[in-house]
This record gives structure tokens, sequence and C-alpha cells, in this order.
């Protein structure tokens, strides 16, 4: 009898203190009760785009887009009693019509039932997410990398010259500097350069605090995750009151889908977007050489 309750005793032990092979039956174990959901990505604001069209400006399946071309009406000089000069504004057009994007998510009655999670409505709010940063590539590969001028770095890392160089050109054309967006390279460089750091020191925390200054000469910095199409060395700065336009003809869009012979059920999810390059004059992409 005393070494039946030695024995029970030391089979308490190693369940309280967790001394057993891995996998033994004597290790109680809990499965956290939560799905963790996919990160969310760094992504530029919809507020950055000069012209947002959304579906009731849209009548039909595109639209055209009409821009006055700068510096072609002038006023002249007019002698005495000659007729006075006739101008007008040049005008450029071009057509946008959106894109249609979806995906279709079909999950088995059976997974439904054995999980322990909602997964239809997980892969939904995920599924949002990817559309977000589809629309965040786009205008990246749709309207960015269509700048006007392209500056190589003229080493490895982005210099304050590279940055003020790409500012210039901007104002060169009459536009402002307002927006500087960035990838984690780039990132990386600014956190190093003394300058930056040095009147962070001086004035405030703000670096330390966010881990980058959110403005540099007086422009919004936005980082951008590798993930939503970002190239990590690369960056733009722009003028966000001139530089793209997004067009959507249809929101993003979820219809119930039901499949009785497959025993599933689903959604489809579609978005009609387009975006593209206002003026390329107030855009100035920063590449590694």
């Amino acid at each position: 009898m005393q070494k039946m309750i030695e024995g029970l005793t030391h089979i308490t032990e190693l369940i309280s203190t967790g001394n057993g092979t891995q996998g033994s039956l004597l290790i109680p174990k809990k499965i956290f009760a939560t799905l963790i959901g996919a990160v969310d990505k760094k992504l530029i604001p919809r507020s950055e785009a000069a012209i947002y069209i959304g579906p009731a400006g849209i009548p039909g399946s595109s639209i055209d887009i009409d821009l006055d071309t700068p510096n072609t009406l002038k006023v002249k000089e007019v002698a005495e009693g000659a007729e006075v000069w006739l101008g007008q504004m040049d005008q450029e057009t071009f057509n946008m019509k959106p894109v249609k994007y979806g995906i279709t998510i079909k999950i088995t009655r059976e997974m439904m039932e054995d999980s322990m999670f909602d997964l239809l409505r997980n892969n939904i709010t995920t599924v949002g997410k990817a559309f977000a940063e589809n629309e965040n590539s786009l205008i990246i590969s749709d309207a960015l990398d269509n700048a006007s001028v392209t500056t190589s770095q003229s080493g490895e890392s982005v210099t304050i010259a590279n940055i003020t160089t790409a500012m210039n050109g901007i104002e060169e054309d009459d536009y402002e500097a307002t927006t500087y967006v960035i990838g984690n390279e780039v990132l990386y460089d600014l956190r190093n350069i003394d300058t930056f750091v040095e009147a962070d020191k001086m004035g405030n925390r703000e670096i330390l605090a966010t881990g980058y200054v959110g403005k540099l000469f007086g422009m919004n910095v936005i980082v951008v995750s590798s993930n939503a199409g970002m190239t990590t060395t690369s960056s733009y700065v722009f003028d966000n009151k001139h530089a793209y336009i997004i067009t959507e003809k249809r929101t993003i869009t979820m219809e119930n889908v039901t499949l009785p012979t497959f025993d599933m059920e689903g959604a489809v999810l579609t978005q009609r977007i387009k975006v593209r390059q206002l003026r390329a004059e107030a855009i100035q992409k920063i590449t590694s050489i």
C-alpha cells in the first residue's frame, strides 16, 4: 500500500513539474483558443491620392480625365491699335477603365463544423487586407513608378542630397514636395543619418518614440511594407495634390456562395479599380544603383 501511494505521488510530481517525455499523455495540454490573424501591412493612405472617383462618378465602364497642360497659356504684348492675340490653354486627355480583381473562398462544411474558429469570417477578413495590399501595389507600379525622373543613389545608402535633389526636381516644375514614401532599407538609411539623429536629440524624441522622423523638410514620411508592392531600396517624393488618381467602379463586394453538391460554403469577393499617375512631373523616384 505504501509503495502504491509513493508511485501515485511520483506521477503527480511528473504532471505538475512537466518532467515527462514530449507528447506524454501525463502532461496536460491546452490549445490557445484564438486564431492569430495575418500581419497588417504598412500601406499608403488613400488620402494621398490627388483624386478619388467612386462608383457614382463613373456612369459607364470608364471615364475620361482632362488635364490642362501647364505653361501653355501666355500673355503677350499688344501694340496700340493692333488686334489682341488669341490664346488658349492646351489640354490632354486619358481614359481610366477600372479592372476587376477578385478571389473565391470555399470551405467544406466538415472544416467549419470541426474547427475551433470561424474559418469563413477569418478568411474574409484576411482577403480584405489583401485587397488593400493590391491597391497599394497598383499605386506604386501604375503611378509612382512612372515618375518623370528617377534619381540613382550615389552610394549604397540614401543621402540628404538624394532627397533634396528629388524635392528640387518637383519644385522646378512648380509642384510641392508633400510626401516621401519609403521602403525598409531606406528607413534604415534615414535612421543612420547623423543630421536627423542629432537634430532629434536637440529638438524632440520623435525618432526614439516612433522609430523614424515623421516629417522631413516638411514632407510626410510614409513607410510601406515590401510585401505590399514596395521595393525596399526605392523611395518616392511627390506632390499629393497632383501625383496620381484612383478610380473605383466597384468597391470591395462580397457575395455568399453555396455549393451543395460539394458540401461547401464560401464567398466571392471582387473589386473594380484603376490607378494612374496624374502628372508624372509631380513625382520623383530615388533608387539604388
